[in-house]
């Protein structure tokens, strides 16, 4: 079969779940924890601006051009 190991992962779900509660939890240091911040904000910060550009854009198509 194409996914045969996918299909045997989800067949036998007491083993996957034995490997998820023996893996260990990795420790975040604090220069993790900011390269991860700054990482979401160069990611969400342009997709908001763009978000807010269009509804402006649309606010003033609608709105503001006849003025």
């Amino acid at each position: 079969m194409l996914f045969q190991k996918k299909v045997d992962r989800v067949i036998d779900v007491k083993k996957s779940e034995e490997e998820l509660e023996n893996r260990q939890e990795e420790k975040l240091e604090p220069k993790d924890k900011l390269a991860i911040a700054i990482a979401a904000l160069l990611v969400f910060v342009p997709a908001l601006l763009l978000v807010m550009a269009v509804f402006l854009f649309l606010i003033w198509l609608l709105f503001l051009r006849h003025l």
